[in-house]
């Protein structure tokens, strides 16, 4: 990439609810604006969006073009693959026009190939033949942890050099003001409590956890269990619950802060993740993360995290117990732990590997 050069960036993400992927690139292309003049000088973006897709991220380098008439993978695909193509493209949220040169694309994981039974089938369909044409195209794949490098280079069938990695941070939740009066709604100052963020998706897992906390008995702490999904896990063995476990539901960003902040640990029972923000939002907040031995969350959390198997409920119950058990010094050392672990993964640094290898692959 030269002086003065420009790139396209996918904004098609600007308009979804902001889940993990959003959440990678909202944080990555801010981060990118912000250290564009040091690390590409003379670059600028183009931030090629859907019609009617509001500006959300106020970046100082890059220009907002609204492209073509449609929405979805038919402006993905048609419209935006047509736009400035003398440009290189940058899609950081796991789909890109399929038939366009020069272009990077970060894919989070290769779940659709390894976990194919989390996913319908016109949904698996699609992404694989996607991700495969993508890799024949030549595009510069991304992703966010060596595991789904290796995930992506053996379906894929690229060498695992061919693809970059770019690492995930949980500083964002920094800049949060918590909202305290989730704790005070739900009477979560009475006692400690464990938090868990439910999902209906399979490689999550929730429903093993479900199965172990109605075997704990009566503990003599709590279970706080946030996400809109838990009362359809929870519903599948029997209305009555625990008294201990307390659903939240949906939570906002500011009121999960908070849970994180007060917390006497974060549960992640995962089978299959990527990356795994959840873990290291929760780190960054200071609170200690309990977690499945699986997929990318050892690279992630490393020696910060107390781990179990996420296919043996006893397992699990061991751990959890463990931790509840532990006394204040312990639970204060691996607070601080958390926050310490925490430090080394930014979003400045995964923006200037990504400035990095784009000025490899396109000057």
């Amino acid at each position: 990439m030269t002086v003065g050069s420009a790139f396209v960036v996918n904004g098609r993400f600007m308009g979804r609810p902001v889940t993990g992927v959003e959440r990678f690139a909202r944080e990555i292309l801010v981060a990118l604006d912000r250290g564009l003049p040091e690390w590409l000088p003379g670059a600028r973006l183009i931030l090629a969006v859907p019609r009617g897709t509001p500006d959300t991220l106020g970046l100082k380098h890059a220009e907002v073009v609204e492209v073509g008439q449609r929405q979805g993978h038919a402006w993905e695909q048609l419209e935006l693959a047509r736009f400035r193509r003398e440009l290189p493209l940058l899609s950081l949220c796991n789909t890109a026009p399929v038939f366009r040169r020069k272009q990077f694309v970060v894919i989070h994981d290769a779940a659709v190939f390894s976990l194919p039974q989390a996913y319908g089938w016109k949904f698996r369909l699609a992404y694989k033949v996607m991700h495969q044409a993508l890799a024949r195209m030549g595009a510069g794949i991304l992703t966010v942890s060596d595991f789904s490098r290796r995930e992506l280079s053996r379906h894929l069938r690229l060498p695992a050099e061919r693809i970059g990695v770019l690492p995930e941070s949980g500083e964002h939740m920094l800049r949060l003001q918590p909202d305290d009066t989730i704790l005070e709604r739900h009477g979560l100052r009475e006692r400690p409590y464990v938090l868990a963020v439910s999902s209906n998706h399979l490689g999550k897992n929730f429903g093993f956890v479900a199965e172990a906390l109605l075997q704990l008995g009566q503990p003599d702490f709590d279970v706080v269990v946030a996400g809109g999904s838990n009362s359809a896990v929870f519903a599948q063995r029997g209305t009555s619950l625990p008294p201990f476990i307390k659903r939240v539901g949906y939570v906002s960003d500011e009121a999960l802060s908070s849970l994180y902040r007060h917390a006497a640990c974060f549960v992640f029972p995962s089978v299959y993740e990527g990356f795994g923000l959840p873990p290291m939002e929760a780190m960054t907040l200071g609170c200690p993360v309990l977690a499945s031995r699986a997929a990318s969350i050892p690279e992630v959390c490393g020696d910060a995290a107390t781990y179990f198997d996420p296919r043996d409920p006893q397992s699990f119950i061991q751990a959890l117990q463990g931790v509840m058990m532990s006394d204040a010094g312990q639970k204060e050392a691996w607070r601080a732990r958390s926050v310490s672990h925490s430090l080394n993964w930014t979003w400045r640094r995964a923006a200037q590997d990504l400035a990095q290898k784009m000025k490899e692959r396109l000057r």
